[in-house]
């Protein structure tokens, strides 16, 4: 019983050991769409990314998420990234949200 439970500690040590680092995230995000502001925060392989560009004008909220994801896709795929939030807004939104 007790090997068993510390077999999967390892494991879990482990695999967040394999999470991204919040920096290569957000160059990943930056270098995919243009005249781009990334802010990416993360809690192991869970990662929140603020995304700011006014490529995101006139897009609904899932082609914004959609143009994200594309560029992570990899990451996700390969277990590096877990789970993603994304909060896209575009130049005029953020200075709304931020005063």
């Amino acid at each position: 019983m007790y090997h068993s439970v510390l077999y999967f500690i390892i494991i879990d040590v482990l695999y967040l050991g394999a999470a991204m680092e919040t920096e290569e995230v957000k160059r990943i995000i930056e270098a995919g769409i243009s005249d781009c502001e990334a802010i990416v925060t993360a809690d192991g392989s869970k990662y929140t990314a603020i995304v700011v560009s006014d490529e995101f004008e006139g897009k609904t909220m899932i082609a914004e998420q959609k143009m994200v994801y594309a560029l992570l896709n990899e990451q996700i795929q390969s277990g590096a990234i877990h789970a993603l939030t994304i909060k896209a807004y575009t130049r005029s939104e953020w200075a709304e949200q931020n005063g």
